[in-house]
């Protein structure tokens, strides 16, 4: 099956300027850049070298933005693939369990790319406002109770009706760990920070981060994105926030059931036992009054943020009291999603 005139004003369209060249970025598309957000200093209490990595600068203002390029660079592979008819299929549409931010991240890169519209797995007690903006921007929209069971990727293509459809939630082919937050894990680490604070909902990014840095930190052979300190990167202790609490302001790193996240302690302990990353490296259970508090500062100094999305800077004000005033800190805003 060859490309019909629209597929190949489609493939044309799609431009990858380099896998891992920092001289020709690929992110963002229309205006690649490396770094690609800012980092800036804040004033937090008595720490005078306290930074946020600011991924609201992004086109949907979360750092998913990321996420939904990789997922357009996939569809390439695909066009390709059916140009030289090994894909003899039609192109397939792509299913997601979505709160708002991934969706409407990835449904902005399919429309302006005009690919095939995502469909999207909601839960039941979500924001009528982010179903609005989804469906403004041409998803389709499936609601269900999330909170009753894992669903694998069987069920949410069921659900989603999108039988010959892939999977984005689950799909270990897409390298979710490795691929979809490498760009912005170079951002981070060639900031040689003493603590990362990030926020842990799926834990792909957290993941893209520690996996990076074992790599660096552990080869002779670097990348070209590649400009960390590497003495300071293995003891580097990178702090996942999360919750387990349903009434949670930061929403978004809760979930009943997060069937596709590969954290566990065995995983995090070879790390540290191989000087991979800092010892105090781990997920960390936030308190919520914290997060009250991380708002507030993130407020006076006009950082564009929600509550999970800064929940790295909550964290660091769980954790202050431990943490020695001359260490250089870096809190991963990932941002608010724009509707």
């Amino acid at each position: 099956m060859t490309l019909t005139k629209k597929e190949e004003q489609i493939l044309n369209s799609i431009t990858v300027a380099s896998e891992n060249d920092p001289s020709k970025p690929e992110f963002p598309a229309d205006n690649p850049k490396f770094p690609a957000t800012p980092i800036y200093k804040i004033k937090v209490a008595e720490f005078s070298n306290i930074w946020v990595k600011d991924e609201s600068y992004n086109l949907t203002g979360t750092h998913k933005d990321r996420m939904a390029w990789e997922i357009i660079v996939t569809y390439r592979d695909f066009l390709i693939a059916k140009k030289i008819e090994q894909l003899k299929v039609e192109l397939p549409a792509m299913s997601i369990i979505s709160s708002g931010s991934a969706a409407i991240a990835i449904q902005t890169q399919l429309k302006k790319y005009n690919l095939p519209n995502l469909k999207v797995l909601v839960d039941s007690n979500i924001d009528k406002k982010i179903i609005t903006a989804m469906e403004k921007l041409g998803c389709e929209i499936y609601i269900t109770d999330l909170s009753k069971k894992a669903f694998d990727w069987q069920e949410i293509l069921f659900l989603t009706h999108n039988p010959n459809g892939l999977d984005i939630t689950s799909s270990e082919a897409l390298a979710p760990t490795t691929r979809f937050y490498d760009w912005l894990s170079y951002e981070i680490i060639n900031f040689s920070p003493d603590y990362c604070l990030i926020p842990f909902g799926t834990g792909n990014l957290f993941e893209n981060i520690l996996n990076i840095n074992r790599k660096e930190v552990s080869q002779q052979i670097h990348d070209p994105r590649f400009q960390g300190k590497i003495d300071i990167l293995r003891k580097c202790n990178f702090c996942g926030a999360t919750t387990n609490n349903p009434k949670s302001k930061a929403d978004k790193l809760y979930s009943p059931h997060l069937p596709f996240v590969h954290f566990d302690e065995q995983w995090i302990r070879l790390y540290k036992y191989a000087g991979y990353c800092g010892n105090e490296t781990n997920i960390y259970l936030l308190k919520e009054q914290f997060l009250e508090e991380a708002m507030n500062i993130a407020k006076s100094q006009k950082i564009t943020c929600e509550a999970s999305g800064i929940a790295g800077l909550a964290l660091f004000l769980q954790m202050q009291k431990f943490i020695p005033k001359n260490k250089k800190i870096l809190i991963i805003n990932t941002g608010k999603v724009k509707i």
